[in-house]
């Protein structure tokens, strides 16, 4: 018998997650990940590594409190806010229920809820790129955890608010709603952290890997009401965050490094206009959507083309292109100004 044949059967028909490092590629120019491009500079100041390290770190709760203004007890370090949406379906779905989510979106959602073997449902966003809120009522029944991402990841744009109040509201004594908020700082007023006093089922998804530029941390937030910390607790591995990542997360969280991520975002915003200014300028470019976040979701009208001639000069992007409804459609992470250049020249070359 192979050891294939002895793994769990949606383990054998999973499709695994094609993260950018797993796509590969040989680039010098990497705008495929929505990372920061320049890396922040820390020493590590805890250098005992004999002991384990404190189940949930206290000066990065107590940090990330302040910087979201709540209290310690709302908070929940987890590696990286991947394992915060695994946690969540663990902690609260029966093999009976589902996860419903809105393609386009992240794909780990789907890929976490079928790697636990739960069953998942469906409702595309409109073709704006909004909730479907009448279809998603419609499908709740069954329904244990709703994932939505605001900005949406690979669209760009923001949820609107009104429409995840009116969520948080069909779902009340039924199901947990999860808002991914990675992108928050780039539109840190579009924040549902001041919702949490108002339902009890609200749980937000942080990352230190955007705005703060410490991807390779993987050092990510639950934040919710105490309850519902408690019951992800009860899940979490012991000992989820390594000493070198506590200690290099806490000093990103004090005042210093608070300025420094808001001196990024403010470079990130800067860049991202000039490069919709260019890209819109580019006979190649149908569309430029608007943006929230550190990157631009831009349709070609031959995206694969444009893709595929990029990716052979060394500058990696996204291909969105089998998404739903994202035909020819290409996610460009807002680079350093030279690479920004990189990437306009290239399209140009190609008109």
């Amino acid at each position: 018998m192979q050891i294939t044949q002895l793994s769990r059967k949606n383990i054998q028909a999973l499709t695994p997650y094609q993260s950018a490092r797993r796509l590969g590629g040989k680039g010098d120019v990497w705008l495929n990940a929505n990372e920061y491009p320049i890396s922040p500079d820390f020493n590590l100041s805890a250098r005992q590594f004999n002991r384990y390290p404190e189940a949930q770190p206290q000066a990065v709760i107590e940090g990330y409190a302040r910087y979201a203004g709540l209290s310690p007890d709302n908070v929940l370090v987890t590696r990286g806010g991947d394992e915060s949406i695994e946690l969540i379906i663990r902690a609260f779905c029966e093999l009976s229920d589902s996860v419903l989510y809105c393609p386009p979106t992240y794909g780990m959602y789907s890929v976490s809820a079928e790697t636990c073997g739960i069953t998942l449902k469906t409702v595309p966003l409109t073709a704006d790129f909004q909730l479907d809120l009448a279809e998603i009522e419609r499908q709740l029944d069954g329904v244990k955890v709703v994932f939505v991402c605001s900005p949406n990841n690979p669209t760009g744009g923001l949820i609107k608010r009104s429409d995840l109040l009116k969520l948080l509201q069909i779902t009340a004594g039924r199901a947990i709603v999860v808002v991914d908020e990675a992108y928050i700082e780039f539109c840190p007023e579009a924040t549902m952290t001041n919702e949490l006093a108002n339902y009890p089922h609200l749980a937000i998804v942080r990352t230190l890997s955007k705005a703060f530029a410490l991807a390779g941390l993987r050092c990510g937030f639950t934040l919710a009401n105490p309850e519902l910390i408690g019951v992800l607790q009860k899940v979490i591995a012991p000992y989820p965050l390594p000493v070198p990542v506590s200690d290099i997360a806490a000093q990103a969280l004090q005042p210093q490094g608070l300025a420094e991520m808001r001196q990024r975002v403010a470079d990130v915003l800067k860049n991202r206009q000039w490069l919709i200014e260019q890209l819109q300028k580019c006979s190649q470019v149908e569309r430029v959507f608007d943006s929230e976040a550190n990157y631009l979701l831009v349709k070609f009208k031959d995206g694969q083309k444009v893709f595929q001639a990029l990716w052979d000069q060394g500058i990696i992007l996204r291909n969105q292109h089998t998404a739903l409804g994202l035909a020819n459609c290409v996610r460009i992470t807002i680079g350093t100004p030279e690479e920004n250049q990189r990437v306009v020249q290239a399209i140009s070359e190609l008109s």
